[in-house]
């Protein structure tokens, strides 16, 4: 099975859209549907219609349960004025939809024991990153009891094994930190266990239209951020 595996969407449509077109047999979204990005009714919709299964990432709960999103102190202002845009465009469908995605799934497929969270399998809020110290992320996979563990959140895309499990992030589809400005995505084969990172060029152009055209808060931050994939 070809799994494609998307993250970090942040209401940028015009990204998600371009993602989907990645040859897959099933979609697993690892969350953060929403903020910094001016299409969230969009994105939340495009999810609920094509049914991907979708973890609760740590912006999705802030804007669901209306508390700290628990993100890092560089985007924090950013975070907070997107999250009063955001608001202003979801129904009561939306944020219950919001408020029921899980904080984890756990599948065997194809032999292969695979836990899908946000952050960490011990709190949405906690980063892992490719240069994380081995023994602060053995703390948080501690007692999984999986072969791939696979996770959002940092917006960064790598493939990096810890003791018997594989760590898998596919990177953010709609606001990378990578200094790549593509979408991020990835495809993991369930058969060969192999992972491919995929980056893919979409009209971001479009993406800073929609930014000015619907008026959002601090608009030349949010463009900028775009324009330098961090």
């Amino acid at each position: 099975m070809k799994l494609l595996l998307i993250s970090d969407i942040h209401a940028n449509k015009i990204a998600l859209d371009r993602t989907l077109t990645v040859p897959h047999d099933r979609i697993i979204c690892l969350g953060d549907l929403v903020d910094y990005g001016p299409m969230p009714v969009e994105c939340i919709d495009a999810i609920k219609d094509l049914k991907i299964p979708t973890i609760r990432g740590n912006h999705d709960n802030a804007v669901a349960y209306r508390i700290d999103c628990g993100c890092g102190y560089e985007y924090k202002n950013l975070s907070i004025s997107s999250r009063e845009y955001t608001w202003q465009h979801l129904d009561q469908e939306h944020i219950h939809f919001l408020k029921n995605l899980p904080l984890n799934l756990k599948e065997n497929i194809d032999g292969h024991r695979l836990y899908f969270t946000h952050g960490s399998p011990v709190s949405m809020y906690n980063y892992i990153k490719p240069d994380t110290p081995v023994n602060e992320i053995e703390k948080m996979i501690e007692g999984i009891d999986s072969d791939f563990l696979f996770i959002g959140h940092s917006h960064i895309p790598f493939v990096r094994k810890v003791k018997n499990t594989t760590i898998i992030n596919p990177g953010s589809v709609g606001q990378p930190r990578d200094g790549d400005i593509r979408a991020s995505c990835a495809v993991f084969d369930t058969v060969s266990c192999e992972t491919e990172i995929i980056r893919l060029q979409y009209d971001i152009k479009g993406i800073y239209r929609l930014i000015r055209d619907k008026n959002m808060p601090d608009q030349d931050q949010l463009i900028d951020i775009l324009k330098r994939g961090y």
